[in-house]
């Protein structure tokens, strides 16, 4: 038996996101509630569109909905500009889980990642905190997929920086909140 697997799998993490990064809880039902809060308040004011408040609410929506569908648990949102009609930076986290021990190496996970991902991404591995990790960065994105003590699967945190760019401030930033997570 390898020393990942004779870990004891996590029943919790931490992970250090700014207090203006708006929370949605993707384990409720409120959550779309919670959505159409975060979507009114920044539109409200900022001289954006009913039409483009939609649409926003409309991507928001279905990114949530489609993470649900792979294990999302939680979504953070952050305005890059106020007053701006694009999309807020986000953190979308998910939890993939596999029996015990049958979690692929961060280094498989890598090399299949690369295979299926846009030509675009750079895919490494790298050591957090938390753990080997593999990471999948384009021009707007950063992925960390965070191999689980124990075998147990990955938790993704997926970043997207649609106006900012992964290699700015908010790039770095997201480096840092990757960097913080801590299992419990």
């Amino acid at each position: 038996m390898s020393a990942t697997t004779a870990e004891t799998p996590p029943s919790d993490y931490r992970l250090l996101v700014p207090r203006d990064w708006f929370r949605v809880d993707l384990t409720h039902e409120r959550w779309r509630r919670q959505l159409k809060t975060f979507v009114d308040k920044e539109s409200a004011g900022s001289g954006v569109s009913a039409e483009v408040a939609r649409t926003v609410w409309t991507t928001l929506r279905n990114t949530a909905e489609h993470g649900l569908s792979q294990g999302a648990l939680e979504f953070f949102l952050k305005t890059e500009s106020p007053g701006e009609s694009a999309l807020p930076a986000s953190l979308l986290i998910s939890l993939a889980q596999t029996p015990r021990g049958s979690a692929p190496t961060p280094g498989d996970f890598a090399q299949a990642l690369a295979q299926r991902t846009a030509r675009n991404a750079e895919v490494d591995v790298v050591e957090l905190p938390a753990g080997p990790t593999v990471r999948a960065t384009t021009d707007t994105t950063i992925d960390f997929h965070v191999h689980m003590p124990g075998g147990v699967g990955y938790l993704h945190l997926a970043f997207s920086m649609p106006l900012s760019g992964s290699e700015g401030s908010m790039g770095e930033l997201c480096d840092a909140m990757a960097y913080s997570l801590r299992w419990v």
